[in-house]
């Protein structure tokens, strides 16, 4: 069990804001291991007693490593995270932490992330992410593009494409704007029937909550229109993969540690320390940043019909160069590129967490950057390392990392590991169908 390290602040009055804003249905949500989003469905007259005591879930039920016998998982809900759902807004969204028997619990996933945000804090750090949504518009039984005149073999920022789901995607940014989230940019995407939706970055426990939030409402405007939202990393084979590009930078209070301007990448000493925690775990992290089988048709992949994959092959990092791992686009920040659509949001941001403070506790060296072609030239590279293939080769690297189960902790890491060989194993059972159908939820 973790010790509570929620931050001490005004309690926000749930039942108050539930008169004061009109919000007759509160949904008291979680994320389990796997990344899905379970909920309960309060009314407004009861939500002050599931303030004070949480709603109850049994564990085995959803994705975690519990019994039956077990007692009720308990979601707290964290009333700063309250949103009404804009396109019902008579119903209010928590995110919540997890508690078994009055503690919050090591498996929670949004409880670990809060234990690596702690971590940082006590570094003097404040770790500030953004992330770049990449998902695909399909048909409701998920079997084809839902626009069946997307067919262009370069159809990446294709304006007509875009404009044919304008009521979607501004459904969605729309939303966003009027919840504060500073929305910037849509576009179409390389791939057919693939958009991106991008919003300010901020510290990595709200930009979490956003992410969870995000998928949430996409995949809820898209039914409302017909169509089906998935987050599958590879949906097809033909196809550039959807990623979740993560973005992170490193503070002390107002000044950003990682920038370094007389530096050739613009990064500091503390920035290049993290991108070799990143180097040196990328293996182990694949198994949360990459974590469903479909995850490996993405990473690895052949060229697609656009004439690239933008998708990792090995370890590696650059400049403003995008066939590398790690992109430095700016001055101050970087682009961790490894992740899919299929990761765990809280998992996502506590993984890099870990393996970032583990380079900057180590002073970890990511060597020099390589500004070639990693798609053309990748091969001339000799010491490179390599990403695993697929699920099994990166379950068994995060099962020999010390480095990680030191911070994330046993009691996170072992539960998700067996959570992670039963899919394993469910697809080797040739339960193709399943792997699809499965992954299509992600």
């Amino acid at each position: 069990m973790d010790q509570d390290v929620t931050k001490e602040c005004t309690p926000v009055d749930l039942a108050a804001e539930a008169k004061r804003r009109g919000i007759s249905y509160f949904l008291i949500s979680y994320t389990d291991l796997s990344g899905a989003q379970r909920a309960k469905l309060v009314p407004a007259p009861a939500i002050r007693g599931m303030q004070e005591k949480g709603a109850g879930f049994a564990g085995f039920a959803a994705a975690f490593q519990l019994s039956p016998a077990d007692p009720d998982l308990v979601a707290v809900p964290d009333p700063a995270t309250l949103i009404q759902l804009p396109w019902k807004p008579e119903v209010g969204w928590l995110a919540s932490d997890l508690k078994m028997h009055g503690e919050l619990i090591t498996q929670g996933p949004r409880n670990t992330l809060r234990r690596m945000i702690a971590r940082a804090t006590k570094m003097g750090l404040t770790v500030k992410t953004g992330v770049e949504c990449e998902f695909f518009l399909l048909t409701p039984d998920g079997q084809a593009i839902g626009d069946p005149h997307d067919n262009a073999p370069k159809s990446c920022y294709d304006a007509s494409a875009l404009m044919r789901r304008y009521d979607v995607i501004t459904e969605i940014c729309d939303a966003m704007l009027r919840l504060g989230w500073e929305p910037y940019q849509n576009d179409h995407e390389d791939a057919n029937g693939q958009f991106e939706m991008n919003w300010m970055f901020d510290e990595a426990l709200v930009t979490a909550d956003r992410h969870v939030f995000f998928k949430f409402m996409a995949r809820s405007i898209a039914e409302k229109h017909g169509l089906r939202a998935t987050f599958m990393p590879k949906p097809f084979m033909n196809l550039t993969g959807s990623g979740c590009h993560a973005h992170i930078s490193l503070w002390k209070g107002e000044t950003n540690i990682c920038q370094a301007d007389t530096d050739p990448l613009g990064l500091s000493a503390e920035g290049y320390h993290f991108v070799g925690g990143l180097i040196e775990n990328a293996r182990a992290l694949c198994a949360f940043l990459n974590p469903v089988v479909n995850s490996y048709k993405r990473i690895n992949a052949p060229r697609t019909v656009s004439g690239a994959t933008w998708s990792p092959n090995s370890v590696t990092y650059a400049g403003d160069n995008r066939t590398h791992m790690i992109r430095v686009p700016g001055k101050g920040r970087f682009e961790m590129r490894l992740p899919d659509g299929a990761a765990n949001p809280y998992l996502l941001q506590a993984s890099l967490l870990a393996a970032g403070l583990d380079g900057l506790e180590r002073r970890l060296d990511p060597g020099k950057p390589l500004d070639i072609n990693m798609y053309t030239e990748g091969h001339t590279v000799r010491d490179a390392k390599t990403l695993p293939l697929n699920l099994l080769d990166a379950v068994r690297a995060l099962d020999a990392s010390a480095a990680m189960r030191g911070l994330l902790g046993d009691g996170l890491v072992d539960p998700y590991l067996h959570l992670k060989m039963a899919e394993w194993n469910a697809y080797c059972s040739h339960l193709s169908q399943w792997e699809r159908q499965a992954t299509l939820d992600c």
